[in-house]
């Protein structure tokens, strides 16, 4: 069951700015698709107004060939997980999955039938009796995913339904959400801000800005060819260098990279670098043929990895991600300089607000 939108608007003031503007995007079918962006992007808006919890001012939503711009929530056929789970307190485990069934008036068998099933693909089955309180937050979040997906939902809606756990939990869940996808096949629109999530278990997805979509595609086109300035500053954290062209290079911060097809000489640019495309090394003059000499600001290390805070002569800073061991090699601490060498950089042509 594909989603699609098409031209929508949702304004909540009649003369504020639009939460969603204009918004057209198609999730593929049987697909995880990820809205992806920072707070007040439009995000869970447009996942409320696919569930039918919101209308839009214009537009329209379809869901497998289904105009269901005007269509009550019940009769869109779709699950909803939320991040504050919404399960009821009073209620035990198998209550809890049992709920929806019971409102569209299964028989007692189905529902027994149901809720057992449910708790078998969620891992809970000897925690039926149970009530939400007495559950870690992982496991109140995959009651909410079985009551959602006890209904036979046609797709699955999830509103950052991973916020609210810890660090362990949530890429535990990840993978255990992956493996639910893989079993069920089920058409899933997932709201997050966290771009390791999206990109970690998504087939799709959408990178929304101001309410409009900055870039929709594959995990690897979003993250290796970003289409505008904003999606390349967001996706990555990476460096934002500003120079221009000078001799059929980019030069920008006493660093130059490759020029754009499309650029002339002169024309100012803006250079995206990510932590891991700067390569370090030893002191080899100022600069010479691309290279820099920054000096080490400051330095953590990171897990596996060591995060240097690099200023390069030009006066910019540029975060810097080197493998421990490498970083070990080169013998270095706060103060010392250090080569810099930019591996590779998105480069758009102008200078844009980001």
């Amino acid at each position: 069951m594909s989603i699609i939108v098409e031209q929508v608007t949702r304004r909540f003031t009649e003369k504020g700015t639009p939460a969603v503007s204009d918004v057209s995007f198609q999730a593929p079918k049987g697909a995880i698709t990820s809205l992806l962006g920072p707070s007040g992007a439009g995000k869970s808006t447009l996942l409320r107004l696919v569930a039918g919890l919101e209308v839009p001012d214009t537009g329209r939503i379809l869901i497998d060939g289904v105009d269901c711009t005007h269509m009550p929530v019940q009769q869109r056929g779709v699950g909803v997980v939320f991040q504050s789970y919404a399960l009821f307190r009073h209620m035990t485990v198998r209550e809890n999955i049992a709920f929806g069934l019971e409102v569209r008036r299964a028989s007692k068998a189905e529902v027994a039938a149901r809720v057992d099933e449910m708790l078998r693909l969620v891992q809970l089955e000897d925690l039926g009796h149970r009530f939400p309180g007495q559950l870690s937050g992982g496991q109140r979040q995959r009651v909410a995913f079985a009551r959602a997906l006890a209904i036979r939902p046609r797709v699955l809606l999830l509103d950052e339904p991973f916020g609210a756990l810890d660090t362990r939990v949530r890429q535990e869940l990840r993978e255990w959400l992956h493996e639910l996808h893989e079993r069920t096949g089920l058409t899933t629109l997932l709201v997050t801000h966290d771009q390791q999530e999206a990109l970690e278990i998504s087939q799709h997805v959408v990178v929304m800005s101001g309410g409009r979509v900055a870039q929709a595609g594959s995990p690897e086109a979003i993250y290796n060819r970003p289409a505008t300035p904003f999606v390349a500053s967001f996706i990555g954290g990476a460096s934002v260098l500003r120079g221009e062209v000078r001799a059929g290079r980019v030069a920008m911060s006493s660093l130059s990279v490759d020029v754009p097809a499309a650029a002339r000489e002169g024309e100012s640019v803006q250079a995206f670098v990510r932590p891991h495309d700067i390569k370090l090394a030893k002191p080899n003059g100022t600069h010479v043929n691309g290279h820099a000499t920054g000096r080490v600001e400051r330095f953590k290390p990171v897990g596996g990895y060591v995060k240097v805070l690099l200023r390069l002569p030009s006066g910019d800073e540029v975060t810097v991600e080197v493998p421990r061991s490498e970083f070990n090699a080169l013998g270095v601490t706060e103060g010392d300089a250090v080569r810099a060498d930019v591996q590779s950089a998105t480069v758009f042509v102008g200078d844009y607000a980001i």
